[in-house]
């Protein structure tokens, strides 16, 4: 009986030490320390995407709804016709609607 009474009051000081010791750990370091600085993308300006300058894989990335053949064919566009003057212009392209203009019409910029 005292064996398992002194086992168990053994046990909840190693437990609540090491709660303590990994409290007092992650409480030392910032959680802004532990991540990696990320910069944008080339063509994406703050949380805006720039049509007449992020390359296929940017819009990829950043931009919902837009797969691998569509952001080809956003650079193709802009490739043989010039650069975006207007946002409306992405409906233009071979595969995008209006519905997926609308969806991304907040992260997309001209300039």
């Amino acid at each position: 009986m005292r064996t398992s009474y002194l086992s168990s009051l053994i046990f909840a000081l190693l437990a609540s030490t090491s709660l303590a010791v990994t409290a007092a750990t992650s409480a030392a370091t910032p959680a802004d320390a532990t991540k990696p600085a990320i910069s944008a993308p080339a063509g994406v300006q703050g949380a805006k995407v720039n049509l007449n300058s992020a390359n296929a894989e940017t819009l990829q990335k950043e931009l919902s709804g837009i797969g691998a053949a569509k952001a080809n064919a956003i650079v193709a566009y802009r490739e043989e016709h010039g650069g975006f003057t207007a946002v409306d212009e992405l409906i233009e392209v071979k595969g995008i609607g209006k519905a997926l203009l609308d969806k991304n019409r907040d992260k997309l910029s001209i300039d």
